[in-house]
């Protein structure tokens, strides 16, 4: 008992934490190339200044006013809870450990198309057994505690800003062309044009709230959660737009964009050392939002056994760091059996998953204004009843176009694991009445 209470006081101090925020929100400009190729410079670079103003900033307010009220283990899932009851909090909970399983997945195979670039043998199995070896050993790092993965995030993300660095001014020194043009690519689909975009752009700008679930582990969240919000979001911005714009205005083939593109553009801008420098800076990128994802998401499974709606052993601690250990290697093996599929099928579903976890979380916002009125909030969303209603409508209609203009493939399979959710909470409820009546 003495090892697990000393190994809970070991907390994230906010440097660390901004680290850990940013590894988890951003990491690196890596996987947005698509979106140059698919919906074109112009609408790409667009995307990249407006969709936070729909997106991130609002999740982001809301995040900060629940965390520096609620600071606990869980974050928007308690939050989701407390607003609108069991089921909804258990739909949060649900669609967002769901939604790790493929945000990892997807970062471990990412982390493995990297390494194949100069290991060429890692094809077939042998590159699922890759992934599946990187999944492992970022499982281990969790297991060790938010202290080690802040260590490991810090040390990771200020390689990759200052590679990223170097190519915006190689990039900026040499610009010859008009990053904006042309606005949108012709003769493409429309729903290729602003959905496929639209749907890359959230995922960029996803993530912020999601920190929250290990609130109880940083130092002063009241005070540090906002802190790190203010520092990450314009962080994140600038990760993605810069080098995106200086490399177009440098090079100008905007069609040659595709999954893995700045590493060429690093080649073609500075030469074989930054084209190498780009490469490692993708593959620590990956498994740096891959160390990140699995220790904010396996929280969730953690704080909902904890409160009876999963088995009791995800709940275990462990007895050297207390960690949630059970939580981190079970959500961990689902992460490398999917692991097998590609990168965009895995996003794909990823982002209608998001949406739900979002939208319940800036409704729970306003319902808990309404119905906890007196609930300290050091940190408030600002200006009065406007910013409250910008912090709610401006996600629901970002939501309503993105899923509108979703692709064939996202709208077939996006809503299965958000429908899984009520059956699995009735199913899990009533496993739970039969065992309280057999009990009495």
């Amino acid at each position: 008992m003495t090892s697990v209470t000393g190994a809970a006081v070991r907390k994230a101090a906010l440097l660390p934490f901004v680290f850990v925020m940013y590894a988890y929100a951003t990491g690196g400009p890596f996987g947005l190339e698509d979106m140059v190729g698919t919906s074109g410079p112009g609408l790409a670079l667009v995307y990249m200044l407006l969709l936070p103003f729909f997106w991130c900033i609002p999740v982001s307010l809301v995040a900060a006013e629940l965390t520096t009220a609620m600071p606990v283990e869980g974050g928007f899932y308690r939050w989701v809870r407390a607003a609108f009851g069991d089921f909804w909090g258990f739909q949060a909970g649900w669609w967002n450990w769901s939604a790790s399983f493929l945000l990892a997945a997807a970062y471990a195979v990412l982390a493995t198309d990297y390494l194949s670039f100069y290991f060429p043998a890692i094809v077939g199995w042998k590159h699922h057994v890759v992934s599946v070896l990187i999944v492992a050993g970022i499982a281990w790092i969790n297991v060790r505690g938010i202290q080690m993965v802040g260590v490991v995030s810090t040390v990771l993300s200020i390689f990759v800003l200052l590679v990223v660095a170097a190519l915006c001014i190689i990039a900026a020194i040499k610009w010859q062309h008009n990053p904006f043009l042309p606005m949108v690519p012709p003769y493409v689909p429309p729903f290729q044009v602003f959905g496929v975009g639209l749907a890359l752009g959230l995922w960029l700008y996803s993530g912020y709230e999601q920190v929250s679930s290990v609130a109880e582990e940083v130092e002063n969240p009241q005070r540090n959660y906002p802190i790190a919000l203010a520092i990450v979001v314009p962080l994140s911005v600038a990760t993605y737009f810069l080098p995106t714009m200086f490399s177009l205005a440098a090079l100008g083939d905007w069609q040659k964009w595709h999954t893995g593109y700045f590493s060429d553009a690093a080649l073609l801008i500075g030469g074989r050392w930054l084209g190498f420098a780009m490469t490692i800076a993708a593959l620590i990128t990956n498994l740096s939002l891959l160390n990140a994802t699995v220790l904010t998401s396996t929280r969730m499974p953690s704080t909902m056994a904890e409160d009876g709606y999963l088995p009791a052993a995800f709940s275990a601690r462990h007895p050297r760091y207390g960690t949630p250990w059970i939580a981190i290697i079970v959500s961990s093996i689902i992460c490398a059996l999917l692991a097998q599929k590609t990168m965009v099928q895995l996003l794909t579903v990823y982002v209608w998953l998001r949406i739900g976890v979002t939208v319940l979380t800036v409704l729970s916002s306003w319902q808990l204004r309404a119905t906890q009125p007196d609930l300290a909030r050091p940190f408030r969303i600002p200006w009065g009843r406007a910013g409250m209603l910008y912090v709610i409508f401006a996600p629901l209609a970002m939501s309503v176009v993105a899923l509108a203009g979703s692709d064939p493939f996202a709208r077939k399979w996006g809503p299965v694991p958000l429908v899984l959710g009520p059956v699995v909470y009735f199913v899990l409820r009533t496993i739970r009445k039969e065992n309280t009546s057999e009990k009495i």
